[in-house]
Protein backbone atom coordinates (compact mmCIF):
# COMPACT_ATOMS: atom_id res chain seq x y z
CA UNK A 1 0.00 0.00 0.00
CA UNK A 2 1.51 3.40 -0.76
CA UNK A 3 2.18 5.91 1.87
CA UNK A 4 -1.09 7.86 2.64
CA UNK A 5 -1.01 11.59 2.38
CA UNK A 6 0.24 13.20 5.32
CA UNK A 7 -3.13 15.05 6.89
CA UNK A 8 -2.82 18.87 9.17
CA UNK A 9 -1.81 19.46 12.21
CA UNK A 10 1.61 17.96 14.48
CA UNK A 11 -0.81 14.26 14.91
CA UNK A 12 -4.16 12.57 13.76
CA UNK A 13 -5.66 9.37 15.02
CA UNK A 14 -6.61 6.00 13.12
CA UNK A 15 -7.72 2.36 13.59
CA UNK A 16 -4.74 0.03 12.16
CA UNK A 17 -4.14 -3.92 11.80
CA UNK A 18 -1.03 -5.98 11.50
CA UNK A 19 -1.89 -8.57 9.12
CA UNK A 20 -4.70 -10.24 10.46
CA UNK A 21 -4.42 -9.33 14.00
CA UNK A 22 -6.66 -7.54 16.40
CA UNK A 23 -7.44 -3.75 15.38
CA UNK A 24 -5.98 -1.04 17.78
CA UNK A 25 -6.32 2.63 17.72
CA UNK A 26 -3.37 4.56 16.70
CA UNK A 27 -1.92 8.13 16.47
CA UNK A 28 -0.74 8.66 13.32
CA UNK A 29 3.03 11.48 13.42
CA UNK A 30 5.07 12.12 10.38
CA UNK A 31 3.73 8.57 8.60
CA UNK A 32 4.27 6.75 11.56
CA UNK A 33 2.07 5.07 13.91
CA UNK A 34 2.07 4.96 17.94
CA UNK A 35 -0.24 1.97 19.29
CA UNK A 36 -2.13 3.49 22.07
CA UNK A 37 -3.85 0.25 23.22
CA UNK A 38 -1.58 0.20 26.71
CA UNK A 39 -1.18 3.84 27.56
CA UNK A 40 -2.38 4.38 30.73
CA UNK A 41 -3.11 8.29 30.79
CA UNK A 42 -5.57 7.56 27.97
CA UNK A 43 -6.99 4.75 29.88
CA UNK A 44 -5.59 1.82 27.57
CA UNK A 45 -7.83 2.82 24.72
CA UNK A 46 -9.12 -0.62 22.75
CA UNK A 47 -10.96 2.05 20.01
CA UNK A 48 -10.74 5.65 18.61
CA UNK A 49 -14.17 5.71 20.20
CA UNK A 50 -13.09 5.11 23.31
CA UNK A 51 -11.05 8.40 22.94
CA UNK A 52 -13.71 10.71 21.96
CA UNK A 53 -15.45 9.27 24.93
CA UNK A 54 -13.11 11.26 27.25
CA UNK A 55 -11.71 13.73 24.00
CA UNK A 56 -10.80 16.85 26.72
CA UNK A 57 -8.64 14.63 28.76
CA UNK A 58 -7.07 12.96 25.89
CA UNK A 59 -6.55 15.49 23.88
CA UNK A 60 -3.50 16.96 25.94
CA UNK A 61 -2.12 13.41 26.52
CA UNK A 62 -1.86 13.00 22.51
CA UNK A 63 0.03 16.27 21.77
CA UNK A 64 2.36 15.33 24.39
CA UNK A 65 3.12 11.89 23.07
CA UNK A 66 2.94 13.30 19.26
CA UNK A 67 5.56 15.39 20.46
CA UNK A 68 7.74 12.64 22.43
CA UNK A 69 10.03 10.23 20.60
CA UNK A 70 9.34 6.67 20.81
CA UNK A 71 11.12 3.72 19.32
CA UNK A 72 8.00 1.88 19.32
CA UNK A 73 6.27 3.75 16.43
CA UNK A 74 5.86 1.51 13.01
CA UNK A 75 5.75 3.27 9.03
CA UNK A 76 1.79 3.34 8.47
CA UNK A 77 2.39 1.67 4.88
CA UNK A 78 3.35 -1.74 7.31
CA UNK A 79 -0.16 -1.39 8.62
CA UNK A 80 -3.48 -2.13 7.51
CA UNK A 81 -5.63 1.17 7.84
CA UNK A 82 -9.21 0.75 8.31
CA UNK A 83 -12.23 2.91 9.01
CA UNK A 84 -11.20 5.51 11.70
CA UNK A 85 -13.84 5.09 13.67
CA UNK A 86 -16.93 2.86 14.07
CA UNK A 87 -20.02 5.44 15.16
CA UNK A 88 -23.20 4.31 16.61
CA UNK A 89 -24.86 6.34 14.71
CA UNK A 90 -24.39 7.87 11.27
CA UNK A 91 -25.92 10.93 10.06
CA UNK A 92 -26.35 12.06 6.04
CA UNK A 93 -27.29 15.30 4.19
CA UNK A 94 -28.88 15.55 1.32
CA UNK A 95 -28.93 18.58 -1.01
CA UNK A 96 -26.34 21.08 1.12
CA UNK A 97 -24.20 22.25 -1.71
CA UNK A 98 -25.53 25.15 -4.10
CA UNK A 99 -24.10 23.83 -7.64
CA UNK A 100 -24.80 20.31 -7.00
CA UNK A 101 -28.52 20.90 -6.00
CA UNK A 102 -28.68 23.18 -9.18
CA UNK A 103 -27.30 20.01 -11.33
CA UNK A 104 -29.09 17.64 -9.98
CA UNK A 105 -32.49 19.47 -10.61
CA UNK A 106 -31.49 20.08 -13.93
CA UNK A 107 -30.84 16.20 -14.44
CA UNK A 108 -34.29 15.46 -12.92
CA UNK A 109 -35.81 17.86 -14.69
CA UNK A 110 -39.96 17.05 -15.76
CA UNK A 111 -40.04 16.41 -19.78
CA UNK A 112 -42.75 19.58 -19.20
CA UNK A 113 -40.52 21.54 -17.98
CA UNK A 114 -40.25 23.69 -21.31
CA UNK A 115 -37.82 26.88 -19.80
CA UNK A 116 -34.27 27.45 -21.05
CA UNK A 117 -31.25 25.53 -19.16
CA UNK A 118 -30.22 28.73 -17.92
CA UNK A 119 -33.06 30.26 -16.76
CA UNK A 120 -34.16 26.99 -15.32
CA UNK A 121 -30.74 27.00 -13.32
CA UNK A 122 -31.20 31.09 -12.47
CA UNK A 123 -34.16 30.08 -10.81
CA UNK A 124 -33.37 27.20 -9.11
CA UNK A 125 -30.38 28.68 -7.79
CA UNK A 126 -32.13 31.96 -6.56
CA UNK A 127 -34.52 28.85 -4.90
CA UNK A 128 -31.12 27.35 -2.91
CA UNK A 129 -30.24 31.12 -1.55
CA UNK A 130 -33.55 31.44 -0.69
CA UNK A 131 -33.56 28.02 1.30
CA UNK A 132 -29.95 28.41 2.98
CA UNK A 133 -31.56 31.87 4.04
CA UNK A 134 -34.65 30.30 5.31
CA UNK A 135 -35.06 27.10 5.44
CA UNK A 136 -32.98 23.61 7.51
CA UNK A 137 -30.60 20.69 6.36
CA UNK A 138 -32.10 17.71 4.75
CA UNK A 139 -30.58 15.08 7.10
CA UNK A 140 -31.27 11.39 7.13
CA UNK A 141 -30.08 8.25 8.97
CA UNK A 142 -27.89 5.63 7.68
CA UNK A 143 -26.03 2.11 8.69
CA UNK A 144 -22.86 2.15 9.98
CA UNK A 145 -22.49 -1.31 8.81
CA UNK A 146 -21.65 0.60 4.95
CA UNK A 147 -19.09 1.72 6.27
CA UNK A 148 -15.41 0.27 5.58
CA UNK A 149 -11.91 1.17 5.06
CA UNK A 150 -10.38 3.99 2.78
CA UNK A 151 -8.08 1.68 0.79
CA UNK A 152 -10.79 -1.38 0.61
CA UNK A 153 -12.33 -2.42 -2.41
CA UNK A 154 -15.55 -1.48 -2.73
CA UNK A 155 -18.33 -4.12 -3.74
CA UNK A 156 -20.92 -2.83 -6.44
CA UNK A 157 -23.65 -5.03 -6.27
CA UNK A 158 -25.54 -7.03 -9.26
CA UNK A 159 -28.79 -5.20 -8.72
CA UNK A 160 -27.15 -1.77 -8.57
CA UNK A 161 -27.11 -0.27 -12.10
CA UNK A 162 -26.39 3.41 -11.60
CA UNK A 163 -23.47 3.18 -8.58
CA UNK A 164 -22.38 6.92 -8.13
CA UNK A 165 -19.50 8.45 -5.95
CA UNK A 166 -19.96 11.18 -3.19
CA UNK A 167 -17.20 12.29 -1.65
CA UNK A 168 -17.88 14.65 1.53
CA UNK A 169 -16.82 16.16 5.04
CA UNK A 170 -17.75 13.97 8.19
CA UNK A 171 -18.02 15.88 11.35
CA UNK A 172 -16.79 13.68 14.45
CA UNK A 173 -18.51 13.89 17.59
CA UNK A 174 -16.60 14.46 20.52
CA UNK A 175 -18.55 16.02 23.44
CA UNK A 176 -22.07 14.20 23.42
CA UNK A 177 -24.82 17.01 21.79
CA UNK A 178 -28.85 17.57 22.09
CA UNK A 179 -30.54 20.53 21.47
CA UNK A 180 -27.26 22.45 20.99
CA UNK A 181 -27.64 25.80 18.92
CA UNK A 182 -25.33 26.72 15.78
CA UNK A 183 -22.76 28.79 18.16
CA UNK A 184 -22.27 26.19 20.15
CA UNK A 185 -22.22 22.98 18.26
CA UNK A 186 -18.68 23.02 16.91
CA UNK A 187 -17.72 22.54 20.47
CA UNK A 188 -19.05 19.20 20.45
CA UNK A 189 -17.41 18.52 17.33
CA UNK A 190 -13.63 16.60 18.18
CA UNK A 191 -12.49 15.91 14.54
CA UNK A 192 -13.30 15.67 10.78
CA UNK A 193 -12.73 12.73 8.25
CA UNK A 194 -13.37 11.98 4.87
CA UNK A 195 -16.97 9.88 3.50
CA UNK A 196 -17.36 8.43 0.45
CA UNK A 197 -21.18 8.26 0.71
CA UNK A 198 -21.89 6.04 -2.52
CA UNK A 199 -25.07 5.77 -3.78
CA UNK A 200 -27.19 3.30 -5.97
CA UNK A 201 -28.97 6.45 -7.60
CA UNK A 202 -31.59 4.19 -9.73
CA UNK A 203 -33.16 3.28 -6.25
CA UNK A 204 -33.21 7.08 -4.58
CA UNK A 205 -36.83 7.56 -5.88
CA UNK A 206 -39.28 4.89 -5.27
CA UNK A 207 -41.05 4.53 -8.53
CA UNK A 208 -43.60 2.03 -7.54
CA UNK A 209 -44.31 4.14 -4.50
CA UNK A 210 -43.83 8.09 -6.08
CA UNK A 211 -46.15 9.07 -3.11
CA UNK A 212 -43.71 7.99 -0.57
CA UNK A 213 -40.53 9.75 -1.90
CA UNK A 214 -36.82 8.66 -1.07
CA UNK A 215 -35.63 4.81 -0.45
CA UNK A 216 -32.66 5.76 1.34
CA UNK A 217 -32.16 2.07 2.83
CA UNK A 218 -32.02 0.55 -0.32
CA UNK A 219 -29.70 3.24 -2.45
CA UNK A 220 -27.18 4.26 0.49
CA UNK A 221 -26.44 0.95 2.72
CA UNK A 222 -25.02 -1.86 1.19
CA UNK A 223 -21.56 -3.05 2.58
CA UNK A 224 -19.36 -0.98 1.70
CA UNK A 225 -20.75 1.95 0.29
CA UNK A 226 -19.20 4.35 2.90
CA UNK A 227 -15.37 4.37 2.87
CA UNK A 228 -14.00 6.55 5.51
CA UNK A 229 -10.91 7.67 6.42
CA UNK A 230 -8.00 7.51 6.45
CA UNK A 231 -7.75 9.16 9.98
CA UNK A 232 -9.40 10.93 12.36
CA UNK A 233 -7.74 14.53 12.33
CA UNK A 234 -8.68 16.91 15.63
CA UNK A 235 -10.92 20.42 15.00
CA UNK A 236 -8.65 21.89 16.56
CA UNK A 237 -5.93 21.47 13.23
CA UNK A 238 -8.66 23.06 11.01
CA UNK A 239 -8.77 26.32 10.46
CA UNK A 240 -12.46 26.47 8.73
CA UNK A 241 -14.11 23.77 8.07
CA UNK A 242 -15.69 25.95 5.40
CA UNK A 243 -13.06 26.78 3.33
CA UNK A 244 -11.47 23.31 2.54
CA UNK A 245 -11.11 21.58 -1.01
CA UNK A 246 -13.17 18.72 -1.63
CA UNK A 247 -11.86 16.52 -4.33
CA UNK A 248 -12.60 13.07 -6.01
CA UNK A 249 -10.95 11.53 -9.45
CA UNK A 250 -11.99 8.88 -10.95
CA UNK A 251 -9.42 6.89 -12.55
CA UNK A 252 -7.16 9.79 -12.63
CA UNK A 253 -9.54 12.15 -14.17
CA UNK A 254 -10.90 14.72 -11.56
CA UNK A 255 -14.92 14.67 -11.16
CA UNK A 256 -15.33 16.69 -8.14
CA UNK A 257 -13.76 19.94 -7.20
CA UNK A 258 -15.27 21.96 -4.96
CA UNK A 259 -14.85 24.14 -1.67
CA UNK A 260 -16.90 23.67 1.58
CA UNK A 261 -18.16 27.21 1.10
CA UNK A 262 -20.27 26.38 -1.16
CA UNK A 263 -22.89 24.49 1.17
CA UNK A 264 -25.99 25.83 1.97
CA UNK A 265 -25.86 24.93 5.60
CA UNK A 266 -22.64 24.96 6.90
CA UNK A 267 -21.19 22.65 10.13
CA UNK A 268 -22.46 24.00 12.88
CA UNK A 269 -25.85 24.46 11.50
CA UNK A 270 -25.66 20.90 10.68
CA UNK A 271 -24.90 19.39 13.51
CA UNK A 272 -27.18 21.62 15.52
CA UNK A 273 -29.90 20.88 12.99
CA UNK A 274 -29.69 17.16 13.87
CA UNK A 275 -28.93 17.27 18.01
CA UNK A 276 -32.78 19.27 18.23
CA UNK A 277 -34.36 15.41 17.00
CA UNK A 278 -31.72 13.10 18.26
CA UNK A 279 -28.58 12.25 21.04
CA UNK A 280 -25.69 12.66 18.91
CA UNK A 281 -22.82 10.67 20.97
CA UNK A 282 -18.75 10.78 20.93
CA UNK A 283 -17.69 8.67 17.58
CA UNK A 284 -21.42 9.29 15.58
CA UNK A 285 -21.04 11.16 12.30
CA UNK A 286 -22.90 13.82 10.85
CA UNK A 287 -22.03 13.62 7.50
CA UNK A 288 -22.43 17.37 5.07
CA UNK A 289 -23.10 16.53 2.01
CA UNK A 290 -21.58 16.04 -1.78
CA UNK A 291 -20.72 18.56 -3.96
CA UNK A 292 -20.96 19.29 -7.53
CA UNK A 293 -19.64 16.64 -10.05
CA UNK A 294 -21.32 12.93 -9.28
CA UNK A 295 -21.83 10.58 -12.05
CA UNK A 296 -25.15 11.60 -12.57
CA UNK A 297 -24.18 15.10 -13.66
CA UNK A 298 -21.23 13.59 -15.90
CA UNK A 299 -24.25 10.96 -17.41
CA UNK A 300 -21.12 8.09 -16.12
CA UNK A 301 -21.56 5.68 -13.57
CA UNK A 302 -19.31 3.42 -11.35
CA UNK A 303 -17.83 0.47 -13.04
CA UNK A 304 -15.48 -2.69 -12.23
CA UNK A 305 -12.52 -2.27 -12.28
CA UNK A 306 -12.60 1.91 -11.74
CA UNK A 307 -10.50 3.55 -9.05
CA UNK A 308 -11.46 6.66 -7.29
CA UNK A 309 -8.71 8.95 -5.11
CA UNK A 310 -10.74 11.36 -2.58
CA UNK A 311 -8.84 13.64 -1.19
CA UNK A 312 -10.16 17.04 1.06
CA UNK A 313 -7.74 19.42 2.42
CA UNK A 314 -5.92 18.56 5.64
CA UNK A 315 -7.74 15.17 6.10
CA UNK A 316 -4.95 13.27 3.76
CA UNK A 317 -6.58 11.20 0.84
CA UNK A 318 -8.19 7.59 0.37
CA UNK A 319 -8.22 5.13 -2.44
CA UNK A 320 -10.82 2.59 -3.31
CA UNK A 321 -11.29 -0.17 -6.36
CA UNK A 322 -14.83 -0.68 -7.66
CA UNK A 323 -15.41 -4.35 -7.85
CA UNK A 324 -18.47 -5.93 -9.50
CA UNK A 325 -20.61 -8.63 -8.21
CA UNK A 326 -21.57 -11.46 -10.42
CA UNK A 327 -25.70 -11.76 -10.37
Amino acid sequence: MATPAQPCGPFALGTFADGGGAPFPGLVADGRVLDLRDHPALGRPATTRDLLERWDEALPVLHDLAARPDGTRRPVEELRTLAPVEPRQLLQSGANYRQHVIDLAIAHRPTEDTRPVEQARAEIGAMMDRRAAEDQPYVFIGLPSSITGPYDDVLLPHWCTKPDWELELAAVIGAPAYRVTPQEALAHVAAYTIANDLTARELVFRRDMPEIGTDWLRCKNAPGFTPLGPYLVPAAFVADPSDLRVTLKLNGETMQDESTADMLFDVARMVSYASQTTRLLPGDLVLTGSPAGNGMHWGRFLADGDVMDGAITGLGAQRTRCVGESA
